[in-house]
């Protein structure tokens, strides 16, 4: 069965065979703009209304959701078809509302210290999969007054590997929700096709990597995707993302006590930042606990001392703030505290 968000317009037109031609607009404004479920579309006849909540069903069903930071971080967890379970985290702050969304169920690239990492790869998920996490959180930020204004593809998964479906949903996201591209950032482990792919598509969006070491011997341990796409050639990527489409490039380094945090990596990450001058920048992540990694995150004041030597060392690095760890926040964690069971719905 097809669900709610996988339709494009030409596939809705389908299904609206025999309706008036201005039913599309109605059903697809109703859908994107109003963010309504077809039942309350209320220019639509009440028997299509009926037909179309019938024939449209949600992909995503509710298993729990997490409240935290006084109501501003909410995470929610969802069961897919088959059983598989994936996050999505709406975020708000006082100048913008975030959506961090999965595009896997689990992930293949094998990082340790990820939770999502830890739990394996399970299945990429659908254009409408994706594009319906953004639905339904921008559903509870209406509801609490605020609206979606950034997407960051930073939960669950790695998007380069799943990136025929995030560049569609990345479309519907700027042409049918009305985000600017330039409030939609699209993260990746290294993956350097992914990169070259993202710098030929039409949008400038941004580009995140998770690099968390800045030499090849570490980031072999750390991100073991770096074998096949060392440090060198990785940087020589992001420099032609940038000169086609002259977005920042943030690399993601999340701060892990005794490992990635002394002040030689410090030095090493800026000279990989001077070769982006000016517009390579640092988001120093403190590191969630994760039941299967032993090793802890930098301490708090040891996060704004690497900050501090960055920017002695000529690198322009932000603190990002731990949001939701006492609703296990980070990718993966809240996923792996459920117990799954696989099952086919009929």
């Amino acid at each position: 069965m097809t669900t709610r968000y996988e339709l494009t317009r030409d596939g809705l037109t389908e299904l609206l065979d025999g309706e008036p031609r201005y039913r599309l607009d109605q059903l697809w404004e109703g859908l994107y703009t109003h963010l309504a479920d077809p039942v309350d579309i209320t220019n639509l006849p009440k028997s299509l209304r009926a037909r179309l909540d019938a024939e449209l069903p949600l992909a995503l069903q509710p298993v729990t959701e997490s409240v935290s930071d006084r109501g501003d971080t909410v995470k929610f967890l969802w069961e897919l078809d088959g059983g598989s379970r994936v996050e999505t985290v709406l975020m708000l702050y006082s100048d913008r509302a975030t959506v961090c969304v999965s595009s896997q169920a689990g992930c293949a690239m094998g990082c340790g210290f990820c939770a999502t990492g830890q739990a394996g790869f399970t299945r990429h998920l659908t254009v409408g999969e994706i594009v319906e996490q953004v639905v339904r959180a921008a559903q509870r930020a209406r509801r609490l007054d605020r609206r979606v204004s950034n997407i960051v593809f930073m939960g669950m998964g790695e998007p380069m590997a799943n990136l025929d479906a995030v560049w569609a949903a990345t479309e519907r996201f700027h042409g049918d929700l009305g985000l600017s591209a330039r409030h939609i950032t699209i993260s990746t482990v290294g993956v350097i096709p992914g990169i070259r792919s993202l710098k030929d598509r039409s949008l400038p969006v941004n580009l995140a990597v998770s690099l968390h070491a800045a030499n090849d011997t570490l980031r072999d341990d750390l991100v073991p995707i770096n074998r096949r796409y060392p440090i060198d050639d990785l940087m020589a990527a992001c420099a032609d993302y940038l000169q086609v489409k002259h977005r920042r490039v943030s690399f993601e380094w999340a701060m892990i006590e005794g490992v990635n945090d002394r002040d030689s990596d410090a030095r090493e990450l800026a000279a990989l930042c001077r070769r982006l001058s000016p517009h390579g920048h640092v988001n120093l992540i403190p590191l969630n606990p994760t039941p299967g990694y032993p090793t802890t995150g930098s301490s708090p004041k040891r996060v704004e001392e690497f900050r501090d030597l960055l920017d002695s060392f000529g690198a322009n690095a932000t603190v990002r703030r731990n949001r939701g760890t006492d609703i296990d926040a980070a990718c993966g964690q809240l996923a792996a505290g459920q117990p799954v069971v696989l099952t086919r719905r009929r």
